[in-house]
């Protein structure tokens, strides 16, 4: 095996493992909505997740340059020029999904959850659109919400008098519902923001050896049959 199989071979184990990962990671919050809106509790956890940046993104649009990269083990698909820039052209598939998956976990993790930002704290009010992640500013993205002693805002005057003890930064510790949900959002998005980004940095690596084995010349031969 030369190095762009190794290469390409590696790339399509770490594509592989990503790819499980951002299909888990987005079932978890899922199966946590449905159960949240079939109980007596008002407040799901969040609506990004349906959004499917783990299962379309992470996933789904890895999924062929991942079979094509792991079909360099059997000196199959890459071991000619073609089968190399056809893994490069797939990557670039992989790398959109890479950054739909990294803008939608950036949009959540900059909203929070719904318990933070919304008055009905139903997915109802969410809006499932690209424009939303097209409007998406980096400059005011920020934590707040998790950092807050509390990140809801109080409804009664006797509650604004106490506006100083809960506008303090503290790390939530799991002691009420709130706390769990701001927790669980975070913990999720952050994880998917990493699969997305180490997805994008897997794809522009194989858009890379894909390119150098086709002008190189770095792609094995096939081996003399035995008779």
């Amino acid at each position: 095996m030369t190095c762009c199989e190794g290469w390409t071979s590696c790339n399509g184990f770490s594509l592989l493992i990503l790819v499980i990962l951002g299909v888990v990671i987005n079932c978890i919050p899922l199966g946590m909505s449905l159960v949240e809106g079939d109980s007596a509790s008002p407040n799901p956890i969040s609506c990004y997740e349906w959004w499917f940046p783990g299962i379309i993104g992470a996933g789904v649009m890895a999924i062929p340059a991942t079979t094509m990269s792991l079909a360099s083990r059997k000196r199959a698909c890459c071991n000619n020029k073609t089968g190399m820039f056809l893994s490069s052209l797939l990557s670039v598939i992989t790398i959109i999904g890479a950054v739909y998956c990294m803008l939608v976990s950036l949009q959540a993790l900059a909203e929070g959850p719904l318990i933070c930002n919304s008055q009905a704290n139903s997915t109802v009010s969410c809006e499932f659109s690209l424009r939303n992640l097209s409007n998406f500013q980096p400059e005011s993205f920020d934590l707040q919400w998790f950092f807050k002693k509390s990140c809801v805002s109080p409804t009664d005057s006797k509650n604004s008098n106490n506006s100083d003890i809960i506008n303090k930064w503290s790390v939530p510790s799991s002691n009420s519902e709130e706390d769990r949900h701001r927790i669980f959002h975070f913990s999720v998005f952050l994880s998917l923001l990493l699969v997305g980004i180490l997805e994008l940095l897997f794809g522009l690596s194989q858009i890379l050896i894909g390119f150098l084995g086709c002008l190189c010349g770095g792609v094995s031969r096939r081996r003399n049959r035995v008779v």
